[in-house]
Formats: structure tokens, C-alpha cells, sequence
């Protein structure tokens, strides 16, 4: 199923030039000739992107383009801008409407279709990225672990989660719980960029979860660093009378008070160089039971998968 485009125009002409060019390069693509019956079929379809003619009798393109920005079923559905005008005005009010792009009439179909890609990766990246920490979300990692896997590059996978969290959320609210999640999204940046460089990827899989891809003979010593740093920038994360206690006390599901230590990371690391991984979930399966392994251990610790296919 391909990505679905709702083309706005109200000369039958070019929406069915629009339609045969997109439909042929595989999207999902649906015609309405006026702004109203576009707004209907916006709603009802929740189009990935809609391509809009600027000038149409009764409601203009621009008008519908605000009309689904302040429509929440429709705000973050991409929009192109069709317009027969070159002038710089046009594009400025297109865009300031809420328009991703706009493509001038006449066009041909390369460039057309050029447009539609660039918009769709683009909101593609957008939806992929961690809101909280701005890192490449789930969808993301997994597209990187296929890739990797399918060229046959070596890699391993290092899946990291802050211990004790939740009681830690608990105990200072979520903002400061905010902080601690990126605190660790941006040691696991730095200790990625400063010992692989730019060949490294950390994502944020969710909640307190992150994963680290990098060559598999640096593995152990990423990890190991990455416990080091954790263990070094933790303690800033807590006020200096629970520090000095070394731990938080929060009542448990049952009621009772119950001590949390200063919080760690356990990380799990899996390896190309011991067995093949097939695909995302296979690799992140044996991780995460690696960190449940690490968790085992005090302080922050990382445990590896030695285990030969």
C-alpha cells in the first residue's frame, strides 16, 4: 500500500495528468475538484499529502490550506501548493498558510514527482524522530538494523535503559524525569560521536530505551563508557540531600516506602561477529535479554552476548 496523495484541482485536465503520474510512481491517489469537497475527503481520508491548487473558484487554495492546519484530524498531513502564478507574493502567502512546498504550473511529471518524494521523506523523518530527545525514533532504528543487515555490514547493537527510572519519575515529576531522559539521549550522542564518529546511530526507542549501533570490534568499550558517564553525570540529577542518602524513597504498588538507589544504565550488547541477525527484531530481542542480564549486577553495567550461531 503506497502512501495516499489527495490532488485538489478544479481543471479536470491537470488532476488527471496529476493522478496518472503519481498513480504510475505508486501512491495511493484520490481527486477532488473544488476546496470543499477537498476539505471532506481530507477528513475522511487523511491523505499523507495534498497537492492544492492555488486559484479555484468559491474556497482558494490557500484558504483550504488553513482550514486543514487547524483541523487537528488534518494539521500534519503535508501540502504542495499547485500554482500557474510565478510571482514571489503568491509563494510567500502559500507558505506562511502552512504549505510545505509549492511547485509553479507548467510543470513536468520529474519535477513533479521529485516534490511529492522530498515532502513525503521529509514528514517520514519528522514522524520518526523522538519529540522528547530529537533522536531518530523506533521506525528509524529499524530502518537503519535492515539496512545494515540487508548490505551485510557488520554491526553491533547496543541496548541501553536507565535503572530505577519509573521511581525516579515518581518521586521528582515528569519534568525532571524529562531531564534525565535527555540527559542520557545526549551522553549516548557524545560517547557515539566522540569514539565511532559519524558511521554511529543512537535512537530512542522510547521511554527510558535507547539504541547504539557501531562497529562490533568498539562495541564493549562504548558501552563501557557509556556506564562511566552515566555514573559521573547521575548524581547531578538529584537534590543534594537524597544524594547524600544515596537513595530516593517512594511508595511501591503496594503501598509501602521502598528505597531507590542513585539511578544506572544497564546496557546489553549483541555482536554480528558472534551470530548473523536476520532482521530488527532478532538483533533487539537478544539485546534486550542481555540487559536484563546486565541489570543483574550493581551499578551501571553492560553485558555481551558471546554466544556463537
Amino acid at each position: 500500500m503506497g502512501e495516499s496523495v489527495l490532488v485538489v484541482d478544479d481543471d479536470p485536465d491537470v488532476a488527471r495528468f496529476v493522478e496518472v503520474n503519481l498513480r504510475s510512481a505508486g501512491y495511493d491517489v484520490t481527486v477532488a475538484s473544488d476546496g470543499e469537497e477537498a476539505l471532506e475527503r481530507a477528513v475522511e481520508l487523511r491523505p499523507d499529502l495534498v497537492l492544492l491548487d492555488v486559484m479555484m473558484p468559491k474556497l482558494d487554495g490557500f484558504e483550504v490550506a488553513q482550514r486543514l492546519r487547524r483541523d487537528a484530524r488534518t494539521s500534519s498531513t503535508s501540502i504542495i501548493m499547485l500554482t500557474a502564478k510565478a510571482l514571489s507574493s503568491d509563494k510567500v502567502l502559500g507558505l506562511s498558510t502552512g504549505a510545505d512546498d509549492y511547485i509553479i504550473k507548467p510543470f513536468d511529471p520529474v519535477e513533479l514527482l521529485a516534490r511529492v518524494k522530498g515532502t513525503l521523506r521529509r514528514a517520514r523523518e519528522m514522524r520518526a524522530l523522538s519529540p522528547l530527545t530529537g533522536l531518530p525514533g523506533n521506525i528509524r532504528v529499524q530502518e537503519e538494523i535492515r539496512r545494515r543487515v540487508a548490505e551485510e555490514q557488520p554491526f553491533a547493537l547496543l541496548y541501553a535503559d536507565v535503572d530505577h527510572f519509573k521511581a525516579y519519575n515518581d518521586h521528582y515529576g515528569f519534568v525532571r524525569g524529562d531531564r534525565a531522559i535527555q540527559a542520557m539521549a545526549r551522553l549516548a550522542s557524545e560517547v557515539a560521536h566522540d569514539m565511532v564518529g559519524p558511521e554511529s546511530f543512537v535512537g530512542h526507542v522510547g521511554g527510558d530505551d535507547f539504541v547504539l549501533i557501531v562497529p562490533p570490534e568498539i562495541a564493549e568499550d562504548v558501552a563501557a563508557r557509556l556506564c562511566e558517564r552515566f555514573d559521573e553525570e547521575a548524581p547531578m540529577l538529584y537534590d543534594p540531600d537524597d544524594l547524600e542518602r544515596g537513595h530516593i524513597e517512594v511508595k511501591d504498588r503496594q503501598g509501602a516506602m521502598a528505597k531507590f538507589p542513585i539511578l544506572t544504565v544497564s546496557v546489553g550488547v549483541v555482536s554480528t561477529s558472534n551470530r548473523g541477525y536476520s532482521h530488527y527484531g532478532e538483533a533487539v530481542s537478544v539485546a534486550t535479554e542481555m540487559k536484563q542480564v546486565a541489570k543483574r549486577q550493581p551499578g551501571s553495567s553492560f553485558a555481551v552476548d558471546r554466544r556463537r550461531d
